[in-house]
């Protein structure tokens, strides 16, 4: 396949090239995480378990031919809480297919505050999930909370540590281990979900998503706090790094300035 285009970039860590330009809004301590109204909540199990369902294993399957191994590695914590860590390079599929692997759980996701400020879309977005981050550390005492209820519930939250979404981006960007806090603090196991980018067709000239999830993981609770999320951090990082070899096609190449 020939490359389509060619990116230039200057810092993994923070640059975006998501073509979605959204002005974000302010996530502050009026911001409803947990909504008590019997009507929206409906709407959200509807939405996220019932209507969107088949959208999303069509559009995953219909798009990029998905197949996911290793989702026997979650089925011991069926009724456990548990975080799932991916590499971002989609804007829609790397939450369908997160959320198709855990599947029949209930799938939650962290997310910039761009996902929810959408006009109309903004509150079906989070009817699907989104948590978004904070804006303010006023905000910070709900957002934490929100996430200790879901995890206590049974429910899976994803992380993308990568934070910025690189599309086809075929190797894993370094990331912080600032997110491994939550799995550390709350002694949930830790899996990640690594979608690699291979080939098929008769001239292999076509793309297709195989991802691997792998885990579970846990800290080294002889360490310190920190130095736990930073054990763990390098655990899903040294896995993914190692899963992502496995893709053997480039439709974008990534070139540093």
């Amino acid at each position: 396949m020939k490359n389509e285009k060619i990116i230039y970039y200057e810092d993994e860590l923070n640059e975006e090239f998501s073509t979605a330009k959204i002005e974000p809004k302010k996530i502050d301590e009026n911001y409803k995480y947990i909504h008590k109204n019997v009507i929206w909540n409906a709407c959200a199990f509807l939405l996220q378990n019932v209507i969107s369902l088949p959208i999303k294993y069509l559009y995953a399957k219909i798009k990029f031919r998905t197949k996911t191994i290793g989702k026997e590695k979650l089925k011991p914590y069926k009724k456990q809480g548990y975080f799932i860590y991916g590499n971002h390079t989609q804007a829609f599929a790397d939450t369908f297919l997160i959320s198709n692997a855990v599947f029949p759980k209930i799938n939650y996701l962290i997310v910039n505050p761009e996902n929810v400020s959408m006009k109309f879309l903004g509150n079906a977005v989070q009817m699907l999930g989104a948590i978004p981050i904070p804006s303010n550390k006023e905000a910070m005492k709900n957002f934490l909370d929100t996430i200790e209820k879901r995890i206590k519930k049974g429910y899976s939250i994803t992380i993308f540590p990568e934070a910025h979404i690189w599309p086809y981006y075929t190797k894993i960007r370094p990331f912080k281990s600032v997110s491994f806090k939550y799995p550390v603090k709350l002694g949930t196991p830790t899996f990640c979900m690594t979608n690699t980018y291979q080939s098929y067709g008769k001239n292999n000239d076509k793309v297709k998503i195989v991802s691997y999830i792998d885990g579970p993981f846990f800290p080294d609770e002889g360490l310190s706090i920190k130095e736990q999320q930073e054990n763990l951090r390098n655990k899903v990082y040294e896995k993914m790094v190692e899963r992502s070899k496995n893709s053997n096609i480039e439709v974008i190449k990534y070139e540093k300035k």
